[in-house]
């Protein structure tokens, strides 16, 4: 299409990379408060923005509102630039667009701001329909409330139904979020990514390490601790091996760089905003180093056709 509502700037997107903050209050699953609190967080969170990545994507539901809460407490204390993306969760129980308005509101008081660089459908739960829920956003746009508009663990005909809804009303769907990394390149296969791309809907891909397995630090004898744990088989985590070792073997073609610099930038030679989380004033130190370098296309072609070999041979979940 060639109407004027798909040049819209996507203002939310001004780097190659962005912030997860999933593990942000995170007990359960990420074990926040015992490995890292609040002051590692501010941390990585001043390293990042005084680095040049200030895109920080949250959700209303990440630590039950806690997630929220500290990010806007830190964007108050650093008083500069932050672009802020979250999410509406689509409870079952949410039958009404003035649902998602009430949500809304809810989380610009925690972020402490009065509009959303971008605000994200978390994802497709019945019964309401997709059409339904890109009304009540278009009338959160419209309302000033929100920046930009995108959708998050939709399928490929979700996606064009949300866009088509929002075309009706003159608004771009801006962008997916979706799970993509080396070890998950489902969007190459079900379409998902072809549709973003002809219909110019930026990519953002969360767990682009893998939820840790493509830092390196695991093994079959090494397996990550709790819950992420006893989501691996051992014989998945021998599996990537041989892709660990070419990711290392990358990067000490460029200088000694890690595993998790060689990932993420992956991902970004795919044309995708990745958002890896922090936890550490080291972990976003490494996001920053990350953008310093490219992958050669030698180097992708590499990584593709050994990530290729293990993406379908062993469901790890």
């Amino acid at each position: 299409m060639d109407d004027d509502f798909t040049k819209q700037p996507q203002a939310f997107i001004n780097a190659r990379m962005g912030i997860g903050t999933w593990a942000w209050g995170d007990r359960l699953f990420w074990g926040y408060g015992g490995e890292y609190n609040d002051e590692d967080l501010k941390k990585a969170f001043l390293v990042s923005v005084q680095g040049g990545i200030n895109f920080f994507d949250t959700a209303e539901v990440y630590g039950q509102g806690k997630s929220e809460l500290l990010l806007g407490r830190f964007i108050k204390e650093f008083g500069g630039e932050v672009k802020l993306a979250s999410k509406f969760m689509p409870f079952p129980w949410r039958l009404s667009r003035r649902g998602l308005l009430r949500a809304l509101k809810k989380s610009l008081k925690r972020l402490g701001v009065s509009q959303l660089d971008l605000y994200q459908i978390h994802m497709p739960i019945p019964p309401i329909t997709v059409e339904t829920w890109m009304d009540a956003m278009s009338e959160a746009y419209q309302a000033g409330l929100i920046k930009a508009i995108g959708v998050s663990n939709y399928s490929r005909e979700q996606i064009q139904r949300a866009y088509e809804t929002l075309a009706k009303q003159g608004v771009k769907l801006a962008s997916t979020q979706v799970e993509y990394s080396l070890l998950n390149r489902e969007i190459e296969q079900n379409g998902v990514k072809q549709l973003c791309d002809e219909l110019g809907i930026s990519i953002i891909a969360y767990s682009p390490l893998a939820q840790g397995l493509l830092t390196g630090k695991y093994s079959s004898d090494q397996p990550p601790h709790g819950i992420r744990g006893r989501q691996q088989t051992r014989n998945y985590l021998k599996q990537i091996q041989p892709l660990i070792t070419e990711m290392r073997r990358i990067g000490a073609d460029h200088a000694g760089k890690p595993p998790v610099q060689v990932a993420l930038n992956w991902l970004i030679s795919k044309g995708v905003v990745p958002i890896p989380g922090v936890k550490t004033e080291e972990q976003a130190l490494q996001n920053l180093e990350t953008l310093a370098w490219t992958l050669s296309a030698e180097e992708i072609k590499k990584l593709d056709a050994l990530s290729d070999q293990i993406t379908h041979s062993d469901n790890h979940s």
